[in-house]
């Protein structure tokens, strides 16, 4: 695909309904980044050769040492599904589980999460902990099996024994969210409970007894990650493809000529092809067949991993690519390694980006309100805000600048000249020359630390948000809510629907500034913006002091009702007086002690 401008990026902002916030979420090393790195190369912005590799998403210099992610990074792509185009706001988050924080303020700003799997080490810690957090934030993730290709070249695993593998996997994670629902109906029933003995004690009435915990009545069927409901994705990331159900329906619905519907039922679960009676049935299990979807899917994968890259049998390659219908350049089919070959084949057979991005709504008018979330703040180079980027020189500029390294060149010929007269005039005069230091050298240094001081490395503090209604624009005043912000106070003080730009009554925690600047995050660069409408993450300069903070465009119930919302804290922490803990108590006094 094409190299998307920025121009075309700014144009698609201003459809929130096309605008898709996604976050990736998963254990250390199962595979985010690379994911991450397939979606970029969809869009041009990398090859795809270097996908996996170059873990574009991992701008920092200590990630790339230590090869994890540490921050979260977002990049803003642009898909194609049809003849509909939309943006996809991807955030890629840390899996380890010290930066934990990263995640949850990855969350805050999403709509969906793509969650990340291992498929040979199944559901880690972290796995818990993010499907936990997006369950919390009432976000429904869509699953991601990826390392498909571990299976095969690692555990040397039939196509039949990796179904039942995968099946594991699948009631691993099942089973984590089957846990987070029941603890949210049963707190829902102590609640209940709770509230009907008050009703019993007020009333006086005979209290009537009910042990059932609730969960019969509860419908949890769409929670759940199942193949044939469209949340579940099989991928190998570093070979470049990835596949749904609902692909491999479409093909099979032209090749067999079954319904669609019918295949996305059977696909998955315990069916079988009878060939005899051309019918799909039922037992697969129980009379010894081979499933669906081992059938249909899984044999296909491994055959072609066994002719690519086992057993490199050029022949049976050609038979593949042509009944596949892609085009394999040459370079590609003489690479050393058969990996080049392996890829190239499946990202046009199942292409990653097509199976993993699953799209949620939002919505926004000019005419409404700005309201802003402010997740969290980072420190950046100030080389790496665009007025601060080089640029192309003009032919004037360059003729100027050689004009001036000429000058500086004939200026220092002359100083080193007369520097060098006067050592002579010294040496002749009785005095060594090790004891007086040129003036030319004197000069030299100290051009060069003005330089450095010049080149020293400055950083600034943005932040990164996500406007949920209206439009902002460069220059706008808008409020600034802090996390210890009082609604209550504010709109007793404020008149109703007040601008920043009035004149208003000091608040607590609350104030006004300016959107000086606002910027789109591309990965590793910034990019200028003079608007940016609801739907999307923007990075917003000197603007806040601290994350967790909302900004609004007028101050009102409607406006001050929903931060409120957004502003609510990802966590509690209970603290204890430390006079009520004598040991604490001791070791603070022992530490001033000695620190005095």
């Amino acid at each position: 695909m094409a190299l998307t401008s920025l121009d075309k990026i700014i144009a698609l902002q201003r459809n929130p309904a096309n605008t898709r916030n996604l976050c990736i979420l998963a254990h250390v090393d199962h595979g985010k980044t690379t994911l991450a790195d397939c979606l970029v190369a969809n869009n041009g912005i990398i090859s795809s050769r270097l996908a996996g590799k170059l873990r574009y998403l991992d701008s920092r210099e200590d990630e790339q040492i230590r090869g994890i992610t540490m921050k979260s990074s977002a990049i803003s792509l642009h898909y194609t599904h049809g003849d509909q185009e939309y943006l996809v706001n991807l955030i890629d988050s840390p899996g380890h589980v010290d930066f934990s924080s990263e995640v949850s303020t990855a969350v805050r700003l999403c709509d969906g999460a793509i969650v990340v799997v291992d498929a040979v080490e199944g559901v880690c810690p972290q796995t818990q902990a993010v499907l936990r957090q997006a369950w919390l934030e009432n976000i429904r993730p869509v699953l991601v099996i990826n390392k498909i290709d571990r299976l095969i070249m690692e555990l040397m695993l039939t196509s039949q024994e990796a179904y039942a593998h995968l099946q594991k996997i699948l009631e691993q994670v099942n089973a984590v969210t089957g846990a987070l629902f029941t603890s949210k109906v049963l707190e829902e029933r102590a609640e209940k409970e709770k509230e009907e003995e008050k009703e019993s004690k007020s009333s006086r009435r005979d209290q009537v007894y009910d042990w059932s915990a609730g969960l019969e009545d509860a419908d949890d069927s769409h929670l759940y990650f199942s193949p044939d409901q469209g949340n579940v994705v099989f991928a190998s990331a570093i070979d470049g493809w990835g596949f749904s159900i609902q692909q491999f329906a479409h093909i099979y619905s032209q090749r067999m000529g079954i319904k669609r519907e019918v295949l996305l039922k059977t696909l998955w679960g315990d069916f079988y092809l009878n060939a005899k009676a051309k019918k799909i049935m039922k037992g697969a299990q129980a009379k010894g067949k081979k499933p669906l979807f081992v059938q249909l899917v899984l044999d296909n994968i491994w055959s072609l991993y066994d002719a690519v890259v086992t057993r490199r049998d050029k022949e049976k390659v050609e038979k593949v690519v042509s009944s596949l219908g892609v085009k394999v350049m040459a370079r590609d089919s003489r690479h050393a390694d058969p990996k080049v070959l392996l890829s190239a084949i499946c990202s046009q057979w199942l292409p990653l980006s097509q199976a993993v991005l699953s799209f949620l709504q939002c919505s926004s008018d000019k005419d409404v309100p700005a309201i802003i979330f402010v997740s969290k703040m980072f420190a950046v180079d100030a080389k790496a805000l665009p007025h601060n980027r080089q640029r192309p020189l003009t032919q004037e500029e360059i003729a100027q600048r050689r004009e001036l390294a000429r000058q500086r060149h004939a200026d220092k010929m002359t100083a080193d000249q007369t520097a060098a007269e006067s050592q002579t005039d010294l040496t002749q005069s009785g005095s060594t020359s090790q004891e007086v230091q040129p003036a030319g050298l004197n000069t030299a240094k100290m051009e060069n630390l003005s330089l450095k001081d010049k080149e020293e490395q400055k950083e600034t503090f943005i932040a990164f948000a996500r406007v949920y209604s209206g439009v902002v624009k460069k220059g706008q005043r808008v409020f600034v809510l802090g996390p210890k912000y009082d609604p209550a106070q504010g709109l007793s003080k404020l008149p109703e629907a007040c601008t920043a730009s009035d004149c208003v009554a000091e608040v607590p925690h609350l104030s006004c500034c300016s959107m000086e600047s606002l910027y789109l995050l591309m990965g590793r660069e910034l990019e200028e913006l003079e608007e940016v409408p609801a739907g999307n993450v923007l990075v917003v300069l000197d603007t806040v002091s601290s994350p967790s903070q909302a900004l609004l465009g007028s101050h009102s119930h409607e406006t001050v009702s929903t931060s409120s919302v957004l502003l609510s804290p990802i966590g509690n922490v209970l603290t204890t007086s430390s006079l009520t803990y004598p040991p604490l108590f001791s070791s603070l006094l022992r530490y001033l002690s000695h620190s005095g």
